[in-house]
């Protein structure tokens, strides 16, 4: 009798990273010839060397510590939290003033938020979870509206597959 592996395949519906914005990029890249200067008294190609290394890795830094956002397999998860699709209820996407009102002054003091520099979107999503004292979440994205529409995505596949049922093992 053979034996077969069942193995369920990953569905990515949406991955961002909220990297951080060009400019912050180069404002740290700056620290390349600063670190150089204090070394340029030792040795001019070490300095240089040292500055490029130094450069160079704040920026890798920056990009890899940045969250993702990603909604997949029934779940939205934004950097190390995580909820499933299924407590999430009514979403809105701002962008522009709009956007800085939902950061500021309409920001819920409870609401769970990723919110980061440089990035103008955001989604608001509302949680539906009674035993979840978060009213919402709030996330910084390029793009909201693809944001929203992979979670409905998300909600809609895992509401068919409820529906459906478990298929039968043959």
């Amino acid at each position: 009798m053979a034996m077969r592996s069942i193995r369920r395949e990953s569905r990515v519906t949406y991955r961002e990273r909220l990297s951080p914005s060009l400019w912050l990029m180069i404002s740290a890249a700056v620290a390349a010839p600063m670190v150089a200067l204090v070394f340029v008294r030792i040795d001019t190609t070490l300095a240089l060397v040292i500055g490029a290394v130094v450069g160079v890795a704040i920026v890798a830094l920056m990009v890899a510590g940045s969250p993702i956002v990603e909604v997949r397999d029934g779940w939205l998860r934004v950097g190390r939290a995580r909820i499933e699709v299924r407590w999430l209820g009514d979403a809105q996407t701002h962008t522009g003033e709009d956007a800085r009102m939902a950061r500021g002054p309409g920001l819920h003091p409870r609401s769970w938020h990723m919110l980061r520099g440089g990035i103008d979107g955001i989604a608001v999503i509302q949680i539906t979870d009674p035993d979840d004292p978060t009213p919402s979440w709030v996330i910084s994205s390029r793009t909201p509206d693809r944001l929203v529409a992979a979670i409905r995505r998300e909600q809609s596949y895992a509401a068919h597959s409820v529906q459906i049922g478990p298929s039968e093992p043959s």
